[in-house]
């Protein structure tokens, strides 16, 4: 335990305390069980009374705080154990001075109760002290004279907090949020009459919903009721059976014994918390004195309370029969359930309200453990997950189904997914869908767990009602052992919820105005550290459960964690008023839910529910107990949801307005500034994103209204479900193959056996308008050939031109890397779904999609889409297309049906020459049948002189020839503008990229009249492309250029397409001068484009603007090609202009044969040399294993060297990458791998020492038998520091040197001790617990967080488990440890030789040491007057989306690093 000298007690009662918590854990759990670590800490612990404003979490405790602490201290980790052992630690929000305080106020008790002046005051105190006793003391006050002696004895103990106000309704509605927050009950006090009736909407809410609520209410005298006296009426039942318990307790007396006083509170303490938890209400009559005016009474009423005053418990204990483990022998009924779950072949977990943390993990390890698809209500904390590593998604433990609402749009879908089993914890489910599809589906088993025993069923459907708590069922279920089921139908289940959630994804950030889903999407961008929600009825918890984003960043402070034994996530807690649904309270409710949880709570309600609770801002202004809030409202102007009701389609717009909407135009924010509440008027995305930043930074209460419009927002809602029940169906239908394919196995279940790519060389007819070529006008690139099993095969092109920031060197180096990886990998892929291609190129391959070069990426998808097509012998049209379209809507299925499947092609003009020629030109072109011409301008002296060809044009050929101008961004803004006023007259479809600047581009199209084209403009867009692309939604710019190669690949295109539909502009596929394998690729995905704008037109209710001329006419360039086969694109019969069609795309795939006389060489694989060298050194010698590839005879020559634990492997696929620039070769370091350090009795062995300083030596040596020239080491972390030790040795062989996550060593001697002392324990430990241990305590560590998230870090670890000789190990792990390191910060100001400096942009560490490095190199040439030298000998580079492991998390630019450093080194 890490002591807090912060808080008031002793260490010792901590001690004490954290012991009286572990033991009850332990009595609790079994400690065999693997779930024993999610243990549940109670509020009541022992003798103790703990003050908890927060669940206590039992966590790992990162004992290298204590070793990294202090610098200056001895401090040493003799044993580092971790394993499946655990560390208590209380959470910040776990205080334990509740309990110290009670002592020392346990002996003034009997005084304070004897000094009360009157006896109304001392039955107020004796009420309020067991309140407090029993942990209750949260008061909320409302005023009241009747309620005087309760108020006054609240507000006067020392351990009560008291809140007011002047509202009880809002009162009673707060102490049910602070009841939900801590799950314990607030204690209301309110005066007599319809005071205690306001408080009925409340008790109605807690009642519902299962919250402890305790109901002070005062009351007159029996002599004052039916006597007409004022406010006096019945006040007996007066809440009905809405609470659990009612007493009504006489007038004050001293001839009644005041324990009973203190049993029936005690009574109604219990009834409160014991299940079913809900409200309780104790009537108080007072007759006066209401004050504390003196009044006699007797002691004797105080008989027997001697042992209550002498303690600080309550007077009577209730006490619960505890099971010595929850994992006790079942009963026959729960055996039958047991046995149904093994059964089950579809079984779904379906997640309802859950309220606490400890809940949270329970039914997240339940889940892992079932490994069934998981649909979580918005409300179970679930819904919204905090991620803990960077990729959760990939988490295949547990499938959660987020969109589960969304998804049972298709009716097709709900018919299918059909589960024979459902289990569900929690009883409230938000989505009305859900319960319509749940009473429909009939699963043959459905199990309900919750801690209460009410009929929670409204479909009744329920066979099985289990009352347990979330902990017990689920740590019950974990103890057995579940065959862990893999099925297709979960499959499919993932690919429609990544389906829906990638549609739901696109339409809320596409639409650029603020919409209502785009709130809920984004709104968990509030929940920050452990920040919770508390979310409003109506419309609101509808859209956040429909479209709130399932995974949110979370940032941690580091810290160790142990692998696979908990969840990737942590639960979002989101709480909400569903008891009964009700708008009323919400805001008071979520102010308590504040004061109740200790947190940080985003509360989100509609203007209706705002304002139907505008008292409760008084509370908001009183923050003495709880952090700040931010409360956003959706101001729609009314009540939105009565807008997708039934009554919406058949009543006149008046009377929605009036008596449904109840329309209203009240100003929130002079509201906010009556109550003195800072408020902010949002209207964009832009100031929603920075208003949130802002509220996180400051620590105020705000109010932040969202502003929207019923009409619209309704649309909007109308036009996401026809989109998402579309996509779904469609989907679905595609996975299903329709009702001829019965293999559903064999779709994916396969496997790339080989990969190959072959250099063409062809030539061109004319030079390419993109740049200047060769004098033989020679194009070149790669084909790609994969293959599976049965000789299936498909290809891909890549061929980078001038357009593209790759040339052809870098992208074989990209193919020679990923042939390694590809080959044997599964095809588990789903064509253009989005993110589908690109998430299978990070897990089966492992490499982040972002550094693949967009041609590369476009020529693997190229390759993978037509594979697939071949394996399922179809067309790649039919691949992308899917069957059914559209949900139920007949008539587009027959206009598809209808549509010819050609696609038309616009032909590409350079237009140099005169005017006339160029006008015969496109009249020439006309007569072939093109009905469209892309004019190169932009390239003349002026643009007068373009616009004059224009006017040539149409003078010559007419109209009957759409023209479109690309100027490639040539022009600046002053010249484009004369262009379009010279032109404006003509007609041009549009002009292409006009200005020279991006900036310009809108004011172009407001000036210049002339419809406007992207196409640079979206080249280069980094990341998401639909939030940048929003600056172009102007009316003005009417179509979008893609380029598939130079955008980065198929799904990007396709989704760069749907925007522009969904803005209506055209979507313009557009080649790069690819052979015909490309070029018949992109008539069947332009087919594809084409048939999805359909779709939006139809959905939309829009008018298809018609064929659109695809950018296809660079086949005209191909003089030669790679195949014999003529790709056949002609002019059809009916005069649709220019086109090719699908069918005759696909044939030529289909029977592409290369032409080997095009094919300049070919690649498959490369064959990695293994052998072994014996080298001596001056302290010891070791054979060391090398792995090499590339041609021996070349003078670059480059030596990798890994880090402890790794081997010469982890260079493989880099080597290969790197084969054709240089020579490449690995070495096993001493104690790894292959490698083996001769053996010597145990006291030479001891005395041996393996230091970097005698590693760096011994391959100084080893460089001078394997070549004659130089040699740049290439080193990672361990490998870094040797590297560094190589080039500053001034030795000749070392040319330069390239260091990943490397550190010169450390400056002070006490840090060199100190750190030396951990890895002398961490070697001990490696002896002494084994290698399996070991690594599992060693990636632990916050260093590897990040590589903990990738996909390959399970292949990595097994790796590291190979090595055979821990004995080794272990030495070089004290040995070569940077405490034994000599500090080599001075001796860079003498480096010679160059360097590379390289480190993780995550890797926060490292990357300070780099620039430390980097500045002391040239700070020191500045003294030397050598800077620009100096400059040159040191570069550092940040290696994006990776940590630690560079040369594992993101290989490919360190690769394209490497070969450039290796060409500077050889220019100089």
């Amino acid at each position: 335990m890490v002591w807090d000298h912060s808080v008031s007690h002793t260490f010792e009662d901590s001690v004490c305390l954290s012991e009286s918590c572990f033991n009850q854990v332990c009595g609790s759990y079994d400690s065999t069980a693997s779930t024993c670590y999610e243990g549940m800490m109670k509020s009541y612990i022992g003798e103790s009374y703990v003050l908890e404003t927060g669940n206590a979490q039992l966590v790992y405790l990162d004992a290298e705080v204590l070793a990294k602490g202090n610098a200056a201290t001895s401090m040493q980790k003799e044993k580092f154990l971790m394993s499946k052992q655990s560390f208590i630690r209380f959470s910040a929000q776990f205080l334990f001075s509740a309990n110290m305080d009670l002592c020392s106020q346990s002996n003034k008790t009997e005084s304070f109760i004897k000094s009360c002046s009157n006896i109304n005051s001392a039955w107020a105190s004796l009420i309020v002290e067991e309140c407090v006793r029993l942990g209750f003391t949260y008061f909320c006050i409302a005023p009241g004279s009747r309620s005087s002696p309760l108020a006054l004895s609240a507000t006067g103990h020392p351990l009560t907090t008291c809140i007011s106000c002047y509202d009880e309704r809002s009162l009673g509605f707060h102490a049910v949020g602070y009841g939900r927050g801590c799950r314990k009950p607030a204690i209301v006090i309110t005066s007599s009459g319809t005071a205690v009736s306001n408080l009925f909407p409340s008790v109605v809410e807690a009642s519902q919903d299962f919250i402890p609520v305790v109901l002070l209410t005062a009351d007159r005298p029996p002599e004052l009721h039916d006597a007409g006296a004022n406010q006096a009426i019945n006040q007996v039942n007066h809440f009905g059976n809405y609470v659990r318990y009612f007493f009504n307790l006489p007038p004050p007396g001293d001839q009644m014994y005041a324990r009973m006083i203190l049993t029936t509170v005690d009574s109604a303490a219990y009834n409160a918390m014991q299940a079913p938890q809900g409200p309780v209400h104790i009537n108080c009559a007072f007759r006066e004195p209401l004050d504390h005016s003196n009044q006699g009474w007797s002691f004797d009423c105080l008989r027997g309370l001697d042992r209550w005053f002498r303690n600080n418990e309550p007077y009577t204990r209730y006490l619960g029969m505890k099971m010595v483990s929850a994992f006790g022998n079942y009963s026959c009924s729960v055996i039958e359930v047991l046995d149904i779950i093994k059964k089950a072949n579809k079984g779904l977990l379906l997640i309802g309200a859950v309220h606490k943390e400890d809940d949270m993990w329970a039914v997240a390890l339940l889940a892992r453990h079932l490994s069934w698809p998981v649909a979580a209500d918005i409300l179970s904390g679930l819904r919204m997950r905090k991620v803990l590593n960077s990729f959760p998604e990939l988490d295949k433990n547990i499938l959660f189904i987020d969109y589960i609402d969304q998804i049972l749009l298709s009716d097709s879908v709900k018919s299918w997914i059909n589960p024979d089993v459902i289990v569900q914890i929690g009883s409230r489910i938000t989505s009305k869908r859900m319960e319509m599809f749940l009473e429909s589906c009939f699963p043959s088993s459905y199990i309900l767990i919750d801690t209460h025993p009410c009929r929670h069923d409204p479909s009744h459907v329920v066979t099985h009602r289990i009352q347990t708590s979330v902990s017990e069922f689920a740590a019950s279920l974990c103890q057995c052992n579940l065959e862990r089921k893999t099925s297709r139908w979960q499959d499919i289940l993932m690919v429609l919820n990544s389906v829906v959630s990638q549609e739901i994804i696109f339409h809320v950030h596409s639409e650029s105005s603020l919409t209502e889903p785009y709130v809920a999407h984004v709104i968990g961008e509030a929940l920050y550290g452990d920040a919770v929600m508390f979310v409003g009825n109506s419309m609101v918890i509808r859209d956040l459960n429909m479209f709130g984003k399932g995974w949110l960043e979370h940032t941690t402070h580091g810290g160790n964690m142990m692998m696979h034994n908990i969840p990737d996530f942590i639960g979002a807690t989101v709480a909400g008023n569903r008891g009964a649904s009700g708008i009323d309270g919400l805001l008071s409710t979520a102010i308590g839910f504040a004061v109740g949880s200790n947190k940080r709570v985003c509360c989100v309600v509609g203007d209706i529910s705002f304002l139907h609770d505008t008292n409760g801002l008084s509370l908001l202004n009183q923050r003495d107990r709880r952090k700040p809030m931010t409360v956003i409202v959706i101001n729609n102007h009314g009540g939105a949801i009565f807008s997708f009701l039934p009554v919406a389609k058949t009543t006149s717009p008046q009377i929605l307005q009036k008596y449904f909407y109840t329309s209203h135009d009240i100003s929130i924010s002079k509201l906010c500034a009556a109550h003195r509440v800072k408020h902010f008027l949002v209207q964009t995305k832009t100031e929603l994103h920075d208003t949130l930043l802002k509220t996180r930074a400051e620590h105020l209460d705000c109010v932040v209204e969202v502003e929207n419009h019923i009409d619209e927002n309704a649309n909007f809602h109308r036009t996401i479900s026809m989109f998402v029940g579309n996509t779904a169906t469609n989907y679905l239908n595609y996975l299903l193959g329709g009702q001829t394919r019965s293999d559903l196995d064999g779709m994916y279940n396969c496997k790339i056996r080989a990969m190959e790519y072959m250099l063409y060389r062809i030539q061109l007819s004319a030079p390419r308008t993109s740049g200047a070529s060769d004098s033989s006008f020679s194009h070149e690139g790669f084909i790609l050939k994969l293959r599976m099993d049965d000789n299936i095969v498909g290809f891909g092109e890549v061929a980078p031109i001038e357009i593209h920031e790759e040339d052809m060197v870098d992208v074989e180096e990209q193919l020679r890397f990923l042939f390694h990886r590809v080959k044997d990998c599964e095809l588990n892929v789903v064509p253009l779904l989005r993110g589908s291609l690109s998430n299978w190129i990070w897990t089966s391959i492992g490499i982040p999609p972002s550094s693949v070069f967009p041609s590369v990426k476009c020529g693997l998808e190229m390759a993978i889409l037509n594979l697939l097509a071949s394996q399922q012998k179809c067309s790649l049209s039919e691949i992308l297309t899917g069957s059914n379209p559209l949900l139920g809507d007949q008539s587009l299925v027959e206009y598809n049906q209808n549509r010819s499947t050609l696609i038309q092609i616009c032909a590409l003009l350079d237009s140099y020459g005169t005017p006339m020629e160029v006008a015969l030109a496109v009249a020439k072109l006309a007569e072939e049948g093109f009905t469209t011409v892309k004019l190169k301008v932009g390239r003349r002296e002026t643009p007068a002189e373009d616009a004059a060809v224009i006017e040539k044009i149409r003078e010559v050929v007419g109209y009957k020839i759409n023209i479109r101008a690309d100027a490639n961004r040539k022009w600046t803004y002053e010249q484009a503008i004369e262009f379009g006023s010279r032109v404006k007259r003509f007609c041009l479809q549009y002009i292409e990229e006009p200005v020279s600047s991006v900036d310009d581009l809108i004011k172009y199209c407001e000036n210049s009249g002339l419809p406007v084209a992207l196409d640079e403009s979206i080249d280069n867009l980094k990341g998401d492309p639909i939030d940048k692309l929003q600056q172009f939604v102007h009316p003005g710019i009417v179509a979008v250029v893609i380029k598939p190669s130079v955008v980065g690949g198929f799904e990007r295109a396709a989704h760069i397409a749907k925007w522009a539909h969904m803005h209506d502009k055209m979507a313009v596929i557009s080649s790069a001068y690819e052979s015909s394998v490309g070029l018949a690729t992109y008539i069947q995905f332009a087919y594809y484009v084409d048939r999805q704008h359909d779709l939006v037109a139809r959905i939309k209710r829009n008018d298809s603007c018609g064929s659109v001329a695809h950018g296809l006419g660079t086949y005209q360039w191909l003089r030669e090609d790679v195949s014999g086969q003529k790709l056949k694109i002609h002019a059809p019969s009916l005069g649709d202009g220019m086109g090719a069609s699908v069918e005759d795309a696909h044939g030529y795939l289909q029977h592409l044969s290369i032409n080997n006389e095009k094919i300049e060489r070919t690649y498959s694989e490369e064959k990695i040399k293994s052998y072994s060298v014996q080298v001596n050194g001056d302290d010891f010698s070791y054979l060391v294993n090398l792995q090499e590839a590339g041609d021996c005879t070349n003078d670059k020559v480059v030596l990798f060297l890994h880090g402890f634990l790794g081997t010469s492997e982890d260079w493989t696929p880099m080597m290969k990458a790197l084969s054709p620039s240089a020579r490449v070769i690995a070495v096993d370091l001493p104690g790894h791998g292959k490698s083996q350090i001769p053996q010597h009795d145990a006291e030479n062995f001891s005395q041996m020492s393996v230091t970097v300083q005698s590693i760096a030596d011994l391959l100084l040596n080893l460089i001078c038998c394997i070549t004659d020239g130089e040699v740049v080491v290439v080193g990672y972390s361990m490998g870094a520091r040797i590297a560094l030790h190589m080039a500053l040795s001034q030795n000749q062989k070392i040319s330069g040197a390239i260091l990943i996550s490397g550190s010169p060593g450390l400056r002070h001697e006490v840090s060199r001790r100190r750190h030396s002392a951990i890895d002398k324990s961490r070697a001990q430990f490696l002896l002494s617990s084994g290698l399996e241990c070991f690594i599992e305590t060693w990636y632990s560590g916050k260093m590897w967080a990040s590589l903990r998230g990738h996909p390959q870090f399970d292949s990595l670890v097994r790796t590291r488990r190979k090595h055979s000789n821990i004995t080794d190990l272990s030495k070089v792990l004290a040995d070569s440890s940077v405490g034994r390191q000599k500090s080599l910060w001075e001796d860079l100001k003498h480096l010679k030789k160059p360097l590379l400096i390289v480190t993780g942009e995550k890797d926060v560490k490292f990357r300070e040491i780099s620039e430390q490095m980097c500045s002391e190199i040239r700070k020191h040439g500045e003294r030397e007057a050598v800077c620009h030298n100096r400059q040159e000998l040191c570069e550092m580079m940040v290696v994006p989306e990776s940590g630690h492991a560079v040369h594992v998390e993101n290989p490919l630019p360190l690769v394209r690093a490497i070969r450039k450093f290796l060409l500077k080194l050889h220019k100089t």
